[in-house]
């Protein structure tokens, strides 16, 4: 499949919807709006995780302003857009971030916005608990912090344990603890259970993606076949109480599909809108590849989303390729867009990660993998770099665009004169 980034083309006809079907072969199609819209507020950040898929760190001084995050929200209003899950970069260090989410939950948009915790003070957390349609994900990717701050930062583990301490002495009502799932935690799966029940809270495993900086450490990162398999038997075994997304549906393979979804959404049911208004297929591609247009000169969000020709194209019925012929084809439909994009294989072959083993046999052969398209990364080390970053640091070995400018020094550091609670 050739994915195209061209304007949209009014006499491009829109695939057959089939009569009855399956519940994801409906969403195969496409949806009048998206279920969950992922909206990047700012790549600001005040940790630098080795791992992060937008390579955050420094603010772009392109931010959509205050009033057209407003107008973004009207319009997602008028599409009857459920919930967005709002990220970053860290997306409360956005000045106004408080002023978005209230505007956003009064015009009828749920927020579910993931955070490192560091502005989840005792008085935020009690605003939090008194307003409604709000959702709030705290990110940790080790049940110790020996395992999370290899990849987030020192102190990074203890500023998530007292985000959540906040949050439940001030009475919010299960806030997600969400983990990206690497080699070094699969064996702290009921640890990070254990913490969630700790705290009231409900636990949200994600897939590592090699996009962003995650391209240059996946490698390192990204469980083994037996761990993948250690992490399907658990999620058999806990996934009712688990929210897993449709990060997990290439291990279907195994044999009993995991609860969520088992589909990639991409462009279907689900997109990223990135802090300057561009719009991607997909929340772990921030590519140039997936790029389907921008709010600013597209026509709104609705006219790219409903119009835009990268999103029929990914509408229409897939061959699914050199997969086609696997038996387990119908259960894991190939595996996920990004990750085999990130890793040079073609998009009509097998996961990297796929659990027959033909993602380690496409990964041994000739291959190229492309190039980062942006990178808001900090130009200088800080005290809050993972060691995992500074070793890559050591030994660059991929072509990356240039980091854009600090737009100030509090770009570049924003956190420098916070203290958290």
């Amino acid at each position: 499949m050739t994915l195209t980034t061209d304007p949209p083309a009014a006499t491009i006809a829109a695939p057959s919807r089939p009569e009855g079907g399956t519940l994801v072969e409906q969403f195969e199609f496409g949806l009048n709006a998206p279920i969950c819209l992922t909206w990047e507020l700012t790549y600001a950040c005040n940790l630098e995780c080795a791992h992060c898929l937008s390579s955050s760190g420094r603010r772009d001084p392109r931010e959509l302003s205050t009033q057209e995050c407003k107008e973004v929200i009207d319009e997602l209003q008028r599409m009857k857009v459920f919930y967005v899950n709002v990220g970053g970069g860290e997306p409360t260090i956005r000045p106004d971030f408080w002023e978005l989410l209230e505007y956003a939950v009064a015009h009828d948009v749920g927020v579910k916005f993931s955070t490192n915790g560091a502005r989840i003070t005792p008085e935020r957390a009690a605003f939090l608990t008194a307003t409604d349609y709000v959702d709030v994900q705290i990110s940790l990717d080790g049940a110790t912090p020996e395992v999370n701050d290899y990849v987030r930062g020192p102190g990074s583990y203890d500023m998530a344990i007292r985000a959540l301490e906040n949050l439940q002495a001030a009475g919010f009502s299960d806030a997600k603890i969400s983990v990206v799932c690497t080699r070094q935690n699969i064996g702290q799966l009921d640890d990070f259970k254990a913490l969630a029940d700790r705290y009231g809270a409900t636990l949200r495993l994600t897939r590592l993606r090699p996009s962003g900086r995650g391209a240059d450490v996946w490698d390192e990162l990204h469980p083994l076949p037996e761990q993948q398999r250690e992490l399907y038997d658990w999620l058999v075994a806990h996934g009712e109480d688990v929210l897993t997304g449709d990060s997990f549906f290439h291990l279907a393979a195994f044999g009993e599909s995991l609860p969520g979804l088992n589909l990639c959404g991409a462009g279907r049911v689900v997109c990223l809108i990135d802090p300057i208004g561009d719009v991607y297929a997909c929340p772990f591609a921030i590519h140039d590849q997936f790029h389907a247009g921008n709010l600013l000169t597209g026509g709104g969000f609705g006219e790219i989303w409903r119009n835009s020709e990268l999103f029929r194209e990914l509408r229409s019925p897939q061959t699914g390729g050199a997969c086609s012929s696997c038996s387990q084809y119908d259960s894991c439909r190939g595996g996920c867009m990004a990750a085999k994009f990130f890793t040079g294989l073609p998009l009509d072959g097998p996961d990297p990660e796929c659990v027959k083993g033909y993602g380690e046999s496409a990964l041994a052969g000739e291959r190229s993998v492309p190039a980062s398209s942006q990178d808001h990364s900090k130009a200088n080390p800080t005290r809050n770099e993972p060691v995992m970053l500074q070793l890559m640091r050591r030994r660059p070995d991929r072509e990356a665009a240039p980091p854009s400018p600090p737009v100030s020094p509090c770009a570049e550091s924003p956190l420098a004169d916070f203290t958290p609670r």
